[in-house]
């Protein structure tokens, strides 16, 4: 049987050892469950976010349709036709050059009613050789209307409509005509206005 102050003694030792281990809790502590708040600040993600492309002005191009080909150079070119004042684009590439804040003329043959449309536009740097590049795509390249690179001309036809397209000092001129059968056809007018944009 054991001694009264030994069996004391391992009470207190007992008693001791709880105490201690009571005092390694801390109450405050967040338990594992608990969530942060939504103070906290997020973790960074790693990647930035895209940084927008920067958007091209227009640049807006006005013209007197008599300024672009005078009245005798389309004289010269077919006696027959003449301005079309009510003249309302309908083609993909005038209504695109309309769009673009360019300058969109008509005229008219007196004869057999057929028309003559042109289109001028100044597009800004990427907008500009995008078409050249459609252009590129949906057309025969024609040497005659310039020297490349300098001036980059385009023919195509569809639907018994010629359309000559010519990139060249800036400028997007477009023309067409169920009159254009091949490249030559155009030539003069497309010589015609490239001049008149010169001079002014």
């Amino acid at each position: 049987m054991p001694r009264p102050n030994t069996q004391l003694r391992r009470s207190a030792v007992a008693l001791a050892a709880v105490l201690a281990l009571a005092g390694c809790t801390t109450p405050d502590a967040p338990s594992a469950t608990e969530t942060p708040t939504s103070s906290g600040t997020p973790a960074p993600s790693g990647s930035a976010a895209p940084t927008p492309a920067p958007t091209e002005e227009p640049l807006p191009f006005e013209a007197a349709c008599a300024d672009l080909i005078t009245l005798d150079q389309m004289y010269e070119f077919n006696p027959n036709f003449g301005e079309a004042p009510g003249f309302e684009p309908e083609s993909d590439d005038l209504v695109a050059v309309a769009d673009a804040q360019g300058t969109v003329c008509g005229w008219s043959n007196q004869t057999s009613g057929d028309l003559i449309g042109l289109g001028v536009a100044t597009l800004p740097g990427n907008a500009f050789a995008a078409q050249v590049g459609r252009a590129a795509v949906d057309s025969t390249a024609v040497p005659t209307y310039g020297t490349p690179p300098e001036v980059e001309g385009f023919f195509s036809q569809s639907g018994g409509v010629g359309r000559a397209q010519v990139f060249a000092d800036g400028y997007w001129i477009v023309l067409e005509s169920p009159e254009f059968l091949e490249p030559g056809d155009a030539e003069p007018l497309v010589t015609a206005v490239r001049s008149n944009l010169a001079a002014r």
